[in-house]
This record gives C-alpha cells, sequence and structure tokens, in this order.
C-alpha cells in the first residue's frame, strides 16, 4: 500500500477520533458559554449573542456524526463516504468559521449592549424583586459596587427610599462582616467602590476570547481534514487507473 494512503487514511482515524472527543469539548464550551451568559441575561438586551453558543453545540452533535461516518469510510476506503466526509467537514468548516465572526462582530459591541439595561436594571432595585436579588448576586461576586462605581447608587429609587444615605449591603467588602459593613456611605472603607459594568463586560470578553481561540483551533484541523481525504481519493483514482502491463508482450 502507498505511503502516501496508509498516512492519509491514519491522519483521517486520528481525525475521526478527534471529531468524538473534539465533540465533547465543544459542547462543554458551549454550554459553558450559555451559564455565563443566563447569569446576566436580565443585563442583556438581545438575545442574539447566544447564536456562538448555540451554533458551538449544534456542530458538537453534527461533529460526533462526522467521526463515525469518517471512521467508516476511511476504514472501507469508500468513494462515496468519504466524499460525504469531505462535504460535512466543509459545512462544518462554513459554520465554525461564522460563528468566529459572529463572536468576533459581538465583541465589539458587548459594552453598548450592556451599558442601557444594566442602568435600568440598577434604577428598578428595591431590594425585593428577582431582577434586585440578581443584582445582589451580581455585586457580591464580582465585588463591586453600582454601574460604574458606588456613587450610582446616590439619587436612586433604593438611596431615596431608605432615606440614609446607604447603598445595598451587597456592595460591601467579602471580608466584612455584615455587623460592621451597613451600606452607610460614611464607612466607605467598608464597600467596594469599582462598578459592576466593567467587570461584567471583562468576563463576558474572556468567555467569547475563548470560545473563539477554540473554534479557531477545531477550524484548523477540519483544514487538515478536508486536505487527507483529498490525497486518500486522489491516491485512489491513480491506483484505479493504473493497468499492468505483463500481459501486453507475453
Amino acid at each position: 500500500m502507498d505511503c502516501g494512503v496508509i498516512t492519509s487514511k491514519t491522519v483521517l482515524l486520528l481525525i475521526s477520533l478527534f471529531f468524538w472527543a473534539a465533540a465533547a469539548g465543544l459542547s462543554y464550551v458551549g454550554a459553558y458559554v450559555l451559564n455565563t451568559y443566563k447569569e446576566y441575561d436580565p443585563f442583556l438586551q438581545d438575545k442574539y449573542p447566544l447564536l456562538p453558543a448555540v451554533i458551538i453545540i449544534c456542530v458538537a452533535v453534527v461533529m460526533f456524526v462526522i467521526g463515525l461516518i469518517g471512521c467508516c469510510a476511511t476504514i472501507r476506503e469508500s468513494k462515496i463516504g468519504l466524499g460525504v466526509f469531505l462535504i460535512i467537514i466543509l459545512l462544518v468548516f462554513i459554520a465554525e468559521v461564522a460563528a468566529f465572526v459572529l463572536g468576533f462582530i459581538y465583541k465589539g459591541q458587548v459594552k453598548t449592549d450592556l451599558h442601557e439595561p444594566m442602568v435600568q436594571s440598577f434604577k428598578n432595585y428595591d431590594g425585593k424583586t428577582e431582577e434586585s436579588h440578581i443584582i445582589d448576586y451580581l455585586q457580591q461576586e464580582l465585588q463591586c459596587c453600582g454601574v460604574d462605581n458606588y456613587t450610582d447608587w446616590i439619587g436612586s429609587q433604593w438611596f431615596n427610599a431608605t432615606g440614609n444615605h446607604s447603598v445595598p449591603v451587597s456592595c460591601c467588602k467579602r471580608d466584612v462582616s455584615k455587623k460592621n459593613c451597613t451600606g452607610q456611605l460614611s464607612d466607605l472603607k467598608f464597600l467596594n467602590t469599582q462598578g459592576c459594568e466593567e467587570k461584567v463586560e471583562s468576563i463576558l470578553q474572556s468567555v467569547l476570547n475563548y470560545a473563539m481561540l477554540v473554534i479557531l483551533g477545531f477550524a484548523i484541523v477540519k483544514f487538515f481534514g478536508m486536505l487527507s481525504v483529498c490525497v486518500l481519493t486522489c491516491k485512489r483514482e491513480q491506483h484505479n487507473g493504473y493497468h499492468p502491463l505483463s500481459g501486453t508482450f507475453a
């Protein structure tokens, strides 16, 4: 058997196995992105930022099927199977490129889409609604206070309603007990002063960068997979087109 055929078959079998592992990896990435955005859902005006994550999960399902088709087609050297394998890889490659482009586009719009809904949510804070509880959770987990900084609470619905010049206790630093920190602005040393918008934006940007890096890596693997299919198909065509000459001069 030709060395190129052996090498191509080995590469395709390894890629087929890699597809199954990649399917599991992409499923994890997609679920992680969805779960992260779910935590900040009330502050996001549009749902289209979830598109990259949805595409990733769909690609993961397709990749599992691709691995199965690729493995069978490579072992049997089926021309039809390899053709289907090539077409599917090409379609997945296009989907991954689309997800990468969408992630790149949204990356520059995170701050714009995040600001207004976040400002509105903080304005409506009363400490009782579900949205208010989300804000408390956000401030506690990210150790932040307000949208831009703690002064955003001054003049807010909560600030005016309490009438004691205080911010929510969720603004208190994590290492300070609730007994010492009551949210009073006079005890600023007990409060987180950095705003939440910058931290949320940083988290979403990091998640997008992580997802885009993974997508790019898998897209490169798909490219070499398509190249191997082409090599194996060409070698097979050359082998089928070869006619022995031993009987011609007999």
